[in-house]
């Protein structure tokens, strides 16, 4: 089974005709995709803008070659990306980007919380769910250190909120085991809790304290880090879906091409199992 998918992440938001056809010919089988590319001005580096802006939402022609991409490549998107509780929004608000995920075919939609009353995330993630569901695709949500569901236990506690029918957990590997989280807390879940995996290696200490910086830009390619992801993929659910997620913007900076760093987190990730 063919399940290793090219994650948005990895190639820094390349606009999303261009990342299908590399997927596709990287031997992946999906893709992950937001809504809109990644201004890397918005994130600190005002000097480097590896491709232009594009959006989902403002341009119904790139909608439609997108469409065309996935059913010549035969390339699928397994994730949905970019939808978030904050404490300034109502997730009601992104009913119409969702109505463009399930056009699109998304099999999944992620979901993070940067909210801290708790109760008022679950309450989001549960009208989220909602509106996901209705649309014929799947709901998870994502635990990361920094965000307010920062542990498995508390991807659990949204699941059990949000209804195990409707929701499943994300587990990305550099998340997964800063959180504290081990093997054998992998194992004992029910398979059907586990939704995606995201792919990547890290140290098992952050080096200089900056989480997000590091999770956005700055990952290992897989065996080239700490984590154990041998052992983790083997303890997935064998049919599970696995994107790579392994952002590198020194790379790019330095000039290594889109290409040939995606081919090379592919064929790390091949080595492991993936």
């Amino acid at each position: 089974m063919n399940r290793l998918g090219l994650d948005m992440l990895t190639l820094l938001g390349m606009p999303a005709v261009d990342h299908v056809r590399l997927a596709a010919e990287l031997g992946c089988a999906s893709v992950s995709i937001g809504l809109s590319g990644l201004p890397m001005a918005r994130f600190g580096y005002a000097d480097f803008a590896p491709y232009p802006d594009w959006s989902l939402v403002d341009d119904p022609a790139l909608r439609r070659e997108l469409k065309a991409a996935l059913r010549d490549t035969g390339i699928h998107i397994a994730l949905g990306e970019g939808f978030r509780v904050r404490p300034d929004a109502d997730l009601r608000d992104a009913a119409g980007g969702l109505d463009i995920m399930a056009d699109l075919g998304a099999r999944r939609i992620n979901a993070v919380s940067m909210e801290p009353d708790m109760a008022r995330t679950y309450d989001q993630l549960a009208i989220l769910a909602d509106l996901v569901v209705e649309r014929g695709m799947r709901f998870i949500v994502e635990f990361a250190p920094p965000n307010a569901i920062n542990s498995l236990a508390g991807a659990l506690a949204a699941v059990d909120h949000v209804g195990r029918e409707r929701c499943q957990i994300m587990f990305d590997a550099m998340h997964f085991f800063r959180s504290g989280a081990r093997l054998a807390d992998l194992a004992g879940l029910d398979p059907a809790q586990i939704g995606y995996a995201q792919l990547c290696d890290v140290p098992l200490v952050s080096k200089d304290g900056g989480y997000m910086q590091e999770a956005m830009f700055a990952r290992q390619a897989p065996g080239e880090g700490e984590l154990p992801l041998r052992e983790w993929i083997a303890a997935l659910p064998a049919d599970l879906e696995i994107g790579l997620e392994v952002p590198m913007i020194a790379a790019f900076q330095a000039g290594v091409s889109p290409h040939d760093h995606a081919a090379r987190m592919v064929a790390a990730a091949r080595g492991l199992g993936a």
